[in-house]
């Protein structure tokens, strides 16, 4: 019950059980894409709540070998590195780390996600910013419980069940130009998919 947010342990004190929180819906969609300005705002804004985000960024980070892998670099290959917190009405949600080829993006006005006149657009606006075309993205959603780490800065128990999704935008010539980590605490979020239907 700790695991899915029901129990609370207070140190010292013992277990309680935790107070009720509405879970946020977290819409996975390609229409989300497709909207103005940040996806996660979007959403949040359809559910009637205020989102927003505090983020780092790292420039010329070597890329470790999972990620070269995905992004289908080479090992220690230099990459932006933004590290995401993201709040819904002030309260912690999600937690997100991309990784984007430094060579990608070098010398233009997007090099950095969260910086200059692009900044907070989303990955497949700032990237048209620059003339590349994302056609696709692929996400990998699997459950697990939370580090430590993200534990503490979600505000959750340290054996609390999240979904943790590998996402990889690929460009219209199959280049992965965005891989992320994104972590999403099962007790405060649902995550629902949109599956558009050609008919």
């Amino acid at each position: 019950m700790r695991s899915q947010g029901l129990l609370e342990g207070r140190a010292g004190s013992g277990t309680y059980v935790a107070e009720p929180r509405q879970r946020v819906r977290v819409v996975r969609s390609a229409a989300r894409e497709r909207r103005d300005g940040s996806p996660f705002r979007a959403d949040m804004r359809d559910i009637g709540g205020a989102g927003d985000w505090e983020s780092r960024t790292d420039v010329k980070v070597p890329a470790p070998a999972d990620i070269a892998a995905r992004l289908r670099i080479d090992e220690g290959e230099l990459c932006v590195r933004t590290a995401y917190e993201f709040l819904a009405d002030g309260r912690p949600v999600q937690l997100s780390t991309s990784w984007e080829p430094y060579d990608l993006t070098a010398g233009t006005l997007v090099v950095l996600p969260e910086g200059g006149p692009h900044a907070g657009a989303g990955v497949v606006n700032r990237m048209a910013a620059i003339g590349v075309t994302i056609s696709h993205a692929v996400e990998q959603p699997e459950p697990r419980t939370a580090t430590a780490e993200e534990a503490s800065l979600l505000g959750i128990q340290k054996t609390a069940l999240v979904t943790h999704i590998r996402r990889t935008y690929y460009s219209d010539d199959g280049r992965p130009v965005e891989t992320a980590d994104i972590v999403v605490p099962v007790a405060h979020c649902e995550i629902v998919y949109e599956i558009p239907i050609n008919r």
